[in-house]
C-alpha cells in the first residue's frame, strides 16, 4: 500500500478524490480516515482540510443512513493526528482521541436511531437466556432500556476508537515509509504511557466514576491497551523472535479476556518500570 500512499501525496486532488470514494464506498471508510490522516500528519490541519473535508462529507451521509462509525471514525483519527504531528506523542495522542469518544458516548451519539427498545426486544426473542437476565435486572430495579442503551454506546465507542488509531497507525506507517523508512516501527516500539501521562488518565477515570460519567468509565482503558500491546511488539523486536510470537498473541488477545488483563497490567507496569531500556541494557 505504500505505493497507494505514494500517489496519494503527488498531487492534493489525488487525495481528495480518494477520500470521497473510499468514504463513499461502504466498508472503505476506514481508507477515506487513513488518507485523511495522512495528508495531516505531513502536512497540518490548515494544509489538510479539504482531504479532510472530503472523507467526512460522504461519511456524514452515512451518518444520516443511521451509520455513525463512519464519520466518528474520521473525525477521531484526524483529531488524534493532529495531536501526534504537534506534540510527538503516542500517549497524548491516545488519551485526547480517548476522551472525544467518550464524550460522544456519554452524548449518545452512538445510540440506535429508534432507540435500544426495538433491538432489545428481539434479543429478548431470540434468547431466553437473555430474557431471564433482563427479567432479573428488571426485577431488582435497573432501568434495562438505559442499560441497553449504554452497552450498545460503549461497545460502539470502543470499536469506532479501535478503529481510528488503527486507521492512524496506517497513517502513521505510510508517512514513515514515504519519508522516514523504518521509523514507524522504532516509534511503536517505543510507546509508552509516562507516569504524568498515566496519572492523567486515572485521574479521569476517577473523575468520570465520581460524577456517574459512564462513557471514559466504559473506553477509558483503551491507552493502557496500546501501550501494552506496543510493549509486546517492542520486546518480540529487542529479542528478534519469530513473528508467529506476534500472530500468537493477537490470537489470545482477541478470544481471551485474561489476555487483555494481562495486556493491561504490562502496560500499566511498563509506565514507571520502563521494560524495554531495561532489556536493551542487559542485550
Amino acid at each position: 500500500m505504500l505505493a497507494f500512499a505514494r500517489w496519494l501525496m503527488q498531487r492534493p486532488s489525488y487525495a481528495v478524490g480518494a477520500a470521497v470514494l473510499a468514504s463513499l464506498v461502504p466498508w472503505l471508510f476506514w481508507l477515506g480516515a487513513a488518507i485523511a490522516a495522512l495528508v495531516t500528519l505531513r502536512k497540518g490541519f490548515a494544509a489538510a482540510l479539504p482531504v479532510i473535508l472530503a472523507a467526512a462529507i460522504p461519511a456524514g451521509w452515512w451518518w444520516t443512513q443511521g451509520d455513525v462509525v463512519p464519520l466518528s471514525s474520521v473525525l477521531l483519527a484526524t483529531l488524534m493526528s493532529v495531536i501526534l504531528r504537534e506534540r510527538m506523542r503516542w500517549g497524548e495522542a491516545l488519551i485526547v482521541g480517548t476522551l472525544a469518544c467518550a464524550a460522544m458516548i456519554q452524548l449518545g451519539i452512538f445510540s440506535p436511531p429508534g432507540g435500544s427498545d426495538a433491538m432489545l426486544e428481539q434479543l429478548r426473542q431470540n434468547s431466553s437466556e437473555f430474557d431471564r437476565l433482563v427479567t432479573e435486572l428488571g426485577n431488582t430495579g435497573y432501568d434495562t432500556s438505559l442499560l441497553a442503551d449504554l452497552v450498545i454506546n460503549g461497545v460502539t465507542g470502543l470499536v469506532v476508537i479501535l478503529l481510528a488509531i488503527a486507521c492512524l497507525a496506517l497513517a502513521r506507517s505510510w508517512q514513515a515509509g514515504l519519508y522516514n523508512p523504518g521509523g514507524f516501527r522504532q516509534e511503536f516500539h517505543a510507546l509508552r504511557l509516562t507516569p504524568r501521562e498515566l496519572a492523567l488518565l486515572v485521574g479521569l477515570g476517577a473523575i468520570s466514576m465520581l460524577f456517574d460519567i459512564a462513557g471514559f468509565a466504559l473506553i477509558g482503558w483503551v491507552p493502557l491497551l496500546i501501550a501494552g500491546v506496543a510493549l509486546v511488539h517492542g520486546i518480540i523486536g529487542l529479542k528478534e523472535m519469530n513473528g508467529l510470537w506476534l500472530g500468537a498473541f493477537y490470537l489470545l488477545l482477541i478470544t481471551t479476556w485474561p489476555m487483555i488483563l494481562i495486556v493491561l497490567l504490562s502496560g500499566l507496569i511498563d509506565s514507571f518500570a520502563n521494560v524495554r531500556a531495561r532489556l536493551a541494557r542487559s542485550n
